[in-house]
This record gives structure tokens, sequence and C-alpha cells, in this order.
């Protein structure tokens, strides 16, 4: 039997961890080709319930839990092999099922009207007891309406209270060609960047309201400092995407780097509506600072208070204040990140600068612009306290 699994540990403070593994393809023998739905339905409810406020492991925590076990992707799993995957992953409750296509055979494709039948299992770990079994059945060409209704349906057994209804959770998540779908997936598990790129583009072409391929090709064009390649695709991503906060935190730092610094505290405040991380506030006074905003200060010290190891908060703290003229703070500053980064070349010659109180001086373009931004967002810590604030059963 197998597989989908779906991992949810509990801390003691009720917050969940959940990590989705891909469902069985009972037709492997005949069409290996459509193990991509398994993967599919997996990746789906992974996306549906994180965008709730659920925890959810990302496929790289998942596959490395199969390395470790020395698993294959894709392969049927005996239930002592869910055991130690919940094991692994700390999980009390794991998702499994299996999936089916109608007249799949070898050497054929099976049509977008074919019969799907994909089955999930619900099991608390601690108790080793099954909650629930969901089943879902319809044209293979309905595929994402169906795994968003498992997804519905695994929510309303996780929450006790404030889940929406299903035609609430099937809005806010409107149906994906089929062909799109296939594509996004295969792109998740390619190989190579070039060869996600190219599926990533496939996707969007054939349904451009698609939000993950839009984010996964602004977060690739992002890593290769295409930032204005990137912003259009960041700029695409829906609200109700799980990847939307990072999403506009990406495109804050894109605006940056293009000089929209209007742009790009827009887009940081935005953020720290709802996340309010370190790396975001510095973001913040980062594009506040390059428009002279004195506000900016203000920012950078929230970041450097929620970590003073770090170098770069301790210089641009002090970058701001020798803007200002604080010579004598702005060196305290200075001395604090060559106390932690002894090489920084540019905190050593501003430092000097403080000491002989030579402030900034118009065109002198060694001293403007050095504004040190963050790239990273790390928002895990920050959604598991929420979820063990929010308590079990809480919504978002």
């Amino acid at each position: 039997m197998i597989l989908l699994a779906t991992l949810v540990s509990a801390t003691a403070d009720g917050a969940e961890t959940i990590a989705a593994l891909p469902l069985f393809n009972l037709n492997h023998a005949q069409a290996p080709g459509l193990d991509w739905i398994g993967e599919s339905v997996s990746e789906t409810i992974r996306e549906s319930l994180s965008a709730t406020g659920l925890l959810l492991l990302a496929r790289e925590e998942r596959q490395e839990a199969y390395r470790r076990l020395s698993l294959r992707t894709g392969v049927v799993l005996t239930k002592a092999s869910v055991l130690k995957i919940g094991d692994t992953l700390d999980a009390g409750t794991v998702l499994y099922g299996e999936f089916a296509v109608d007249g799949a055979a070898p050497g054929t494709t099976p049509g977008p009207a074919s019969n799907l039948r994909v089955v999930v299992h619900v099991v608390d770990l601690r108790k080793l007891h099954e909650m629930a079994v969901y089943e879902q059945s319809g044209p293979l060409e309905t595929l994402s309406q169906m795994q968003v209704k498992i997804a519905w349906l695994i929510l309303g057994n996780l929450r006790q209270d404030s889940v929406p209804t299903e035609a609430e959770f099937m809005r806010d998540r409107p149906p994906v060609r089929l062909d799109a779908m296939e594509s996004y997936v295969r792109g998740l598990i390619a190989s190579t960047p070039e060869r996600q790129a190219k599926l990533f583009s496939q996707s969007v072409r054939l349904d451009e309201k698609f939000s993950q391929p839009n984010f996964q090709l602004g977060r690739l064009s992002f890593a290769k400092k295409d930032y204005r390649g990137a912003s259009v695709y960041l700029a695409r991503v829906s609200r109700n995407d799980s990847h939307y906060f990072e999403a506009t935190y990406l495109l804050g730092i894109c605006k940056y780097h293009e000089g929209d610094f209007d742009g790009a505290v827009r887009q940081f405040r935005t953020v720290l509506l709802e996340i309010p991380l370190n790396e975001v506030y510095n973001n913040l006074g980062a594009a506040l600072s390059r428009r002279n905003d004195p506000a900016a200060f203000d920012q950078f010290k929230k970041a450097l208070e929620g970590d003073e190891a770090d170098p770069d908060y301790w210089f641009n703290t002090g970058y701001s204040l020798w803007k200002q003229g604080q010579f004598a703070q702005a060196a305290d500053r200075f001395r604090a990140v060559l106390d932690r980064s002894a090489g920084d070349q540019d905190a050593t010659v501003l430092l000097g600068r403080c000491l002989r109180m030579d402030g900034p001086r118009a065109g002198d373009a060694r001293s403007q612009g050095l504004e040190r931004i963050k790239t990273s967002f790390e928002d895990s810590a920050f959604r598991q306290l929420q979820a063990e604030l929010r308590g079990p059963g809480k919504s978002k």
C-alpha cells in the first residue's frame, strides 16, 4: 500500500510540523511516467496547508530523510518505513496513500478524461491509530481540484476551529491546467537550474495565473542577480501562495538594486506587517537610508537588537550615525564590527573618519551606498513561534 505521506509533528505547545512525501503510483510498472502525480499531490498539500499557517517541512528536508534512510523517492514504503521516516523527522502524524489512473498501460498515455483515484490515510503515530481515510476520484484533468479538496479535508482534521468553508478554500486556490501542473512538478524534481527554468517557464506559458512557478522563476532569476527579470515573476505571486511574503521580500531587494527605493520600502513594510524578521528591518533601514530618511536608524537598531552577533547590523547602525555626524556613537558601532570581523575594510576606513570627525562629502563615491542588505529569509522559527502561541487547533 502507500504512498503519500505527510508527517505532522506536534510540540508540547501544540505547534505542528508537516512534511509531505509523494504518493505511490500503483501504475508504476506500466506507466512510470505518471509518477509526477504523486509528487504533485504532495506538493499541493504542502503548499495549501502551509498557506493556512501550519508548519511544513521543505522538500529538501524530506529528501534528506530519504537519504539518511537509504530510501528512493517514489518507492512503495512499508508501514515500518513510514514509522522510521516519522521518527527521523520527529513526526507525530503521518498521511500516506496511493493513486491509480484507469487505462494506464505500457506505451500509452492516459487522456485527461481518464479516471484518477487518490486515497490518503491519516495515522496518529504517537497512538498508532488511524484517524481518517480520504478518497477522491474523477477525471485526470481535475487533478488540481482533487488535491486541493484533499488538503481541505486534512485541514479540517488537524484544525478544530476557524477552518474556511470548502468553497472559500477552493476559491482561493483556483484550478490549474493539468499540463501546467505537470511541467511545474517536473521542474521541481529537475536536476539542474537550467532544466528547472525551462519547465517552470513552460508551466507559466500554459497557465499564467499559476502562482508557484512564477515564484520559482523569480527565485532562479534572483539567484543569478537578474533583478529586473526576477521582479516580473515575483510580482505575480498571489497573496494565497505560501511563498507570498518571501516573494515580496525578494521583490523589495530587486527594487532596491534597481534604485527604486520607494518601491523597496513598500515591499519591506508589507512583509513586516506579518513577519517582523531582523533581515526585513535591516533592509527597510537600508532603503530608507538610500532616501536619506533619518528613520533608517530606528530600523537598523531593531535589526541589531534582534541579533547583536551580526556585524552587518552593527555596521549599518554605525553608518547611519556617521551620515548624521554622530561620530562618537558611530565609532563605537564600527569597533563592534571589527570585534566580530577584524578584516572589515569599510568599517576600518569609517572608524578612522569618525575619529577625525570627517563626515560625508558631496561627490565622495567611496563612502556612498555602503548600506548592507540581507538576502536570506529565515521565517521558519518565527512561524513556529506563532504556531506555539496560537496553540493546538487554531488558525492564523
